[in-house]
């Protein structure tokens, strides 16, 4: 993770030391020998984070950091302080502080550990401001929707058919994004300034779906008071999205067809022709093909629509996309539950989520998480979640099995930082040879030392 952090802390030794660390972990780095060298440099530079000591000269670090809220974007702060301060310590966590830790260090990974999740705090709280703007536009942030590798050739597909005007037929389970992909067809097109007009074709009564598409005259039904435009003439010059055009009843996939081939149609009740120019991106969850082989569903009409297919990935096959989506969903209902910061979730509940089927893909994993920051005093464990997610754990899933494995992060970082030289690792991490070693066959870690 790229991020900028200052180290605020009057003795020169232990700031180098926790500098160092810091340094080699990725981070960039920069130093302040005072409070008062550190609110100087808060003020002119940027930084992610802050790790201060409490006890400084000019300036305590309690000082520091209530100096800081009056900034437009004040840093997120971690103290270091001796074990005898503590108490000023967890007062400072109460005014808003991330985190503290205690002098000397435990070891470099509990320090690492620590910076990670307040970095991962930072990413959710600005996540959290640019949230309003997004949701105005109608979209999540276009990273978001086409997160994990699975998606980048999706990516690819929506830039080269967004600039033509053909027809374009997306294919996926309920809850994949259909209707967001083809919002971003309708953005990265020539279209764009003109309408998007969504209809569920398996929303409407079958006795009203025609009306809803190609408007009415007035009396042409019962309760027809007066005529009433479609989607279709409301789309004209932009981009009409038919989802779930599976269920689309026979005699309206021929009223359907005719549009596609000639670009007119009539209202209900009405005997005048309308012209219509309006890109069409269909939806489905079902295989179309064997619809038609199975006489439900038009073969002229399929093949009017298959112009240009677009199959979206399940959830399932985007495992990787899963802390991103989650990150967004939990920035996004912190706010409706009144959290002072956004909501987190802890590794041991994001593995879960990482490891379930997600039948309902990310329609059910956003849900999942809105339920999560309603149930949430902190951050989302696994008491928040679904018996259905309790009932996949397996012994590594538990919070031992977690702790074995972040040690087995930690310990394998450090060893191939040093090339795999168990020597200079052990004096990092501030343990034994023997103890290395020991936990290095216990945690089954692949050595190889570089000569």
């Amino acid at each position: 993770m790229s991020a900028t952090i200052l180290i605020v802390e009057d003795d020169a030794v232990f700031r180098e030391l926790v500098a160092t660390i810091l340094d080699k972990a990725g981070y960039t780095v920069a130093t302040a020998s005072d409070g008062g060298e550190g609110l100087r440099r808060i003020q002119r530079e940027c930084f992610d984070l802050v790790l201060s000591d409490l006890k400084m000269p000019v300036r305590s670090g309690l000082e520091l950091f209530r100096a800081t809220r009056s900034e437009p974007t004040p840093p997120l702060f971690i103290f270091i302080t001796a074990f005898g301060r503590v108490d000023e310590a967890v007062a400072a966590i109460k005014e808003g502080a991330y985190d503290f830790l205690t002098k000397p260090l435990k070891d470099p990974a509990s320090l690492l550990t620590t910076v990670k999740r307040a970095l991962e705090q930072v990413d959710l709280e600005r996540l959290s401001v640019s949230l309003l703007e997004t949701e105005q536009a109608g979209l999540p942030p276009e990273n978001l929707i086409y997160a994990g590798r699975a998606m980048e050739n999706i990516r690819k597909l929506v830039q080269d058919v967004a600039r033509t005007t053909a027809t374009v037929l997306l294919h996926g389970e309920s809850g994949t994004g259909k209707e967001l992909i083809a919002r971003m067809v309708h953005l990265a097109s020539p279209r764009k300034e003109s309408p998007f007009i969504p209809l569920n074709c398996a929303a409407i009564p079958e006795n009203l779906l025609e009306s809803e598409l190609f408007g009415h005259e007035r009396g042409a039904f019962t309760g027809a008071v007066q005529a009433r435009r479609g989607k279709f003439e409301l789309a004209q010059g932009g981009t009409i999205f038919l989802d779930e055009i599976g269920e689309m009843p026979a005699l309206l996939q021929a009223k359907l067809l005719r549009v596609l081939q000639e670009r007119v149609f009539e209202r209900v009740g009405g005997t005048l022709q309308i012209k219509v120019d309006v890109r069409v991106i269909a939806a489905t969850n079902r295989d179309l093909a064997v619809e038609v082989t199975e006489k439900r569903f038009r073969e002229d009409l399929y093949y009017r629509l298959n112009v240009f297919p677009i199959s979206l990935p399940a959830l399932r096959e985007r495992v990787d996309a899963i802390p991103q989506l989650v990150r967004y969903f939990c920035a996004r209902y912190s706010t409706s539950v009144g959290a002072r910061r956004p909501i987190g979730v802890s590794a041991e509940a994001l593995a879960l989520l990482q490891k379930h089927s997600w039948p309902g893909n990310v329609r059910e994993l956003q849900n999942i998480i809105e339920r999560g920051t309603i149930l949430a005093r902190g951050e989302i464990t696994c008491n928040e979640l679904p018996q259905v997610l309790l009932e996949q754990r397996t012994p590594a899933d538990t919070s031992e099995g977690m702790l074995k494995l972040r040690e087995k992060e930690a310990i394998g970082k450090v060893l191939l930082q040093f090339k795999g030289n168990r020597r200079q690792t052990a004096e990092v991490l501030g343990i034994s040879l023997r103890t290395l070693q020991y936990r290095i066959k216990e945690l089954g870690l692949l050595v190889k030392e570089e000569v």
